[in-house]
């Protein structure tokens, strides 16, 4: 037996019934996280240019591109440029174990294939929290791959797969066929994301070859169905670990938990989610000692593994701060909290912020409780005349494991959906649908309410 044919086995046995009411409130969860962070995306330059690409090629209108004014594109077209929009303004989702963004690829590919296939709110919410099964598994069995150079995309088209061979309807044989294709299709490399738009092509590349890998094994396309754990396979390539191992670890207590529970967060703030925590131990610290931003003589941040600042020390774009961990530091510091706002222009290039990011250092990793830490940080701000103020966060807000209030997903979707141009009504009325998801008969309804009329 596969690890593929292990994995197929138990996507395809599992219904939307036999998961925990947690894992289905997190997949509603992760459809208003990701279409928010959607609508921030959706004026972007590298959204345009995919969207625009996708139009040009035409073909049958059969899935809507969010934000649109009707108009539809092929299945896999419509959740490519979807996924761009989600992943392009960095306010998605993240996995507590590395930097992978499955949400992104995951409720576009439902959204797109329920839309046209057909599939009720509930087969929806099943097909996200087992496609984030599928490469949770996967991204538990290889986590060294980004210190390998590899982007999380590598891992995330498993997510798009898993999802996609649930609505389409594939049998055991035809999901492992569609994994094995999704391992071979895979691609992404890590420093071309962290310092370009490349970081959603990746997104929206993982997306249309998940879906094109289980269309291919819907036709009776075949690949080698070992390749998770063959020699120079997956795992050995990607991961740099042993195949077999691997498989063994991905495949071992299948639905005992859920890592949409245990191991997903959703962006509560913008920028890169391993930085959130610096940025929330940070504001937190500055609130507790009332710190006043111009009496600062140092901030020294802790977290394990953390020896150097990373990415640039002075951001002058949205992708230089969502890889900046000095700019969410003094951030936090300077405005005693971390928000939407701090991704505006105007934010980016505040000069209280950029002195303070000249203040900031890094200390020694933590000795204590350091398998608490999970992307967590602690930080201790060092003031003029000499007092010393210290928060401690073990894991960012938006966390899984932590639990998630709808309320603060509502207040990112009320925040970031205006910016779609979508009217307030449209925007209520929408949450509403997205908050009694599982018992929507037909996507559809929640799909014709993000759509921005026509002028």
């Amino acid at each position: 037996m596969s690890a593929a044919r292990d994995l197929a086995n138990f996507l395809v046995g599992v219904t939307a019934s036999d998961l925990p009411p947690q894992a289905m409130d997190h997949a509603a969860m992760l459809i208003a996280s990701t279409i928010a962070s959607a609508a921030m995306g959706s004026g972007l330059e590298s959204a345009r240019i995919v969207k625009d690409m996708a139009r040009s090629l035409g073909g049958s209108p059969r899935a809507s591109v969010w934000f649109d004014g009707g108009a539809k594109l092929p299945v896999v077209a419509a959740a490519q440029v979807n996924a761009v929009m989600s992943d392009a303004a960095a306010s998605d989702d993240s996995d507590l174990r590395t930097i992978v963004h499955c949400g992104t690829p995951l409720v576009a590919t439902a959204l797109a294939a329920a839309e046209h296939h057909g599939g009720s709110g509930a087969d929806v919410l099943a097909a996200i929290v087992l496609g984030y099964e599928a490469a949770g598994r996967i991204i538990d069995a290889m986590t060294g791959f980004r210190e390998r150079g590899f982007h999380g995309s590598n891992s995330a088209i498993f997510a798009a797969t898993g999802a996609a061979a649930r609505l389409l309807r594939l049998d055991a044989e035809q999901t492992t066929q569609a994994i094995a294709l999704a391992a071979t299709s895979t691609g992404g490399l890590a420093k071309a994301a962290d310092t370009s738009t490349a970081r959603e092509y990746h997104a929206g590349m993982a997306t249309l070859s998940g879906i094109q890998a289980v269309r291919a094994a819907q036709r009776g396309y075949r690949a080698e169905e070992r390749i998770l754990e063959m020699k120079l396979g997956f795992f050995e390539v990607f991961g740099g670990v042993d195949g077999k191992t691997a498989a063994a670890a991905a495949t071992r207590d299948l639905g005992q938990s859920w890592d949409i529970v245990t191991d997903m967060a959703v962006k509560l703030v913008p920028g890169g989610h391993p930085y959130h925590a610096l940025a929330e131990a940070a504001a937190n610290a500055a609130r507790d000692g009332d710190i006043d931003p111009e009496r600062v003589d140092s901030i020294t941040v802790s977290r394990p593994g953390m020896t150097a600042l990373t990415g640039p020390l002075h951001p002058a774009d949205l992708i230089d701060m969502a890889h900046s961990p000095a700019y969410f530091v003094a951030a936090g510091v300077a405005d005693h909290e971390f928000s939407w706002a701090h991704a505006t222009p105007e934010k980016i290039a505040d000069p209280r912020i950029h002195r303070l990011i000249d203040k900031v250092r890094v200390g020694p990793p933590p000795s204590e409780n350091a398998a608490r830490y999970r992307q967590g940080a602690t930080v201790t701000i060092r003031t003029t005349d000499g007092r010393t103020v210290t928060s401690t966060v073990y894991a960012p807000k938006g966390a899984g494991f932590l639990g998630i209030a709808w309320a603060d997903i509502d207040a990112k979707y009320r925040t970031l959906v205006p910016l779609s141009g979508l009217p307030a009504p449209q925007i209520e009325a929408s949450l509403e649908v997205i908050h009694r998801f599982r018992d929507v008969t037909d996507v559809s309804e929640l799909v014709e309410l993000l759509r921005v009329p026509q002028v």
